[in-house]
């Protein structure tokens, strides 16, 4: 069964092919732009083949309602990416196309094994990694996806955390943290799964957007930040 996701979001569909029982979603954005954009914060969340859906979608559903700017990359192209649990995302544009155009505010790497392991493997990724590090800016990372930052040599030597089965990866490159679920070190941001991933994009949108822009965003999720 595959679930489609259409990034950016719109309008809400719901219905079943009269073939099968499988269910197919489509999510589009109502026409016109998003509120209060936070003085043009933008943020690039990279989408690869295996990528962890709930991540993902949590990251760039959080950091939209911070009013931050947020562009969809897909790794390998603009076609339809096919994550962990075999849901179907629509990336905005291919990675090569988006950072071309655009400088990013932060990078956003979601997890998924298959994913992470994508994003390790990719000499673009490790270029935009390495160009956003010696630029001083913002650099995300949850779950697997810390593991393409040693591989790609960013942030050596920094504190962090990842999902706990990655932490053999990363001990020996940085002072890991195992008792904490979003950890910052000056411009470096991780976390350590699908359970964190509200705490991981609630504390990318503090940076962006400040911290009363992120406790009014938890707040009306139903959240707490503090």
């Amino acid at each position: 069964m595959y679930s489609m996701l259409r990034w950016p979001l719109r309008l809400l569909t719901l219905g079943r092919s009269r073939e099968n029982s499988a269910l197919s979603i489509a999510i589009q954005q109502p026409k016109g732009t998003y509120i209060n954009k936070m003085d043009g914060k933008r943020a690039l969340i990279v989408l690869a083949p295996g990528a962890e859906e709930m991540e993902f979608t949590i990251a760039a559903d959080v950091l939209r309602r911070a009013g931050i700017i947020v562009t969809v990359a897909g790794l390998e192209g603009s076609e339809p990416v096919k994550c962990s649990r075999d849901v179907m995302i629509v990336p905005d544009k291919s990675l090569e196309d988006a950072v071309t155009e655009q400088v990013y505010d932060v990078i956003v790497l979601p997890g998924g094994l298959g994913g992470s392991t994508a994003m390790s493997n990719s000499k673009a990724v490790g270029e935009l990694l390495q160009k956003q590090e010696s630029a001083g800016r913002l650099i995300a990372a949850i779950c697997a996806a810390p593991t393409a930052l040693a591989k790609h040599g960013i942030a050596t030597g920094k504190s962090l955390t990842s999902y706990p089965a990655m932490k053999p990866q990363l001990v020996e490159k940085y002072c890991y943290v195992d008792d904490q679920n979003v950890v910052q070190d000056g411009n470096l941001i991780t976390s350590r799964g699908p359970g964190t991933a509200y705490e991981f994009a609630l504390k990318i949108s503090e940076q962006l957007a400040g911290t009363a822009k992120a406790q009014e965003v938890a707040k009306a999720m139903l959240l707490s930040y503090n």
